[in-house]
C-alpha cells in the first residue's frame, strides 16, 4: 500500500513540476509567442489566401465604386425640396 502511495505522490509531483515549468516558459516568452502567431496570421492574408476577394483593399488601393455622375441630372436644392415643419 505504501508503494502505491509513493508512486502516486511522485506522479503528482511530476505533473505539478511540468505545469509550473510550462507556465513559466510561456510567461517568459509570451511576447515572442504573440509576435510569431501574429506574423503567421497576417502572413496568410498577404499571401493571397483570400483569392482576390479583397479587391486590392489590403494593398492600400481601394477601387472607386461610385457610379459616374450624369451630366443631365439637375442639381437639387435640399433646402427648398424639403418643407420646414
Amino acid at each position: 500500500m505504501q508503494k502505491i502511495i509513493n508512486v502516486l505522490a511522485i506522479a503528482s509531483s511530476v505533473v505539478s513540476i511540468t505545469v509550473v515549468g510550462v507556465g513559466g516558459y510561456v510567461y517568459l516568452n509570451k511576447d515572442a509567442i504573440i509576435n510569431s502567431v501574429t506574423e503567421k496570421a497576417l502572413g496568410s492574408f498577404g499571401g493571397g489566401a483570400l483569392g482576390g476577394i479583397g479587391g486590392g483593399a489590403l494593398k492600400g488601393t481601394v477601387p472607386d465604386m461610385a457610379p459616374p455622375a450624369s451630366p443631365e441630372s439637375p442639381g437639387v436644392d435640399f433646402d427648398k425640396a424639403v418643407p420646414a415643419f
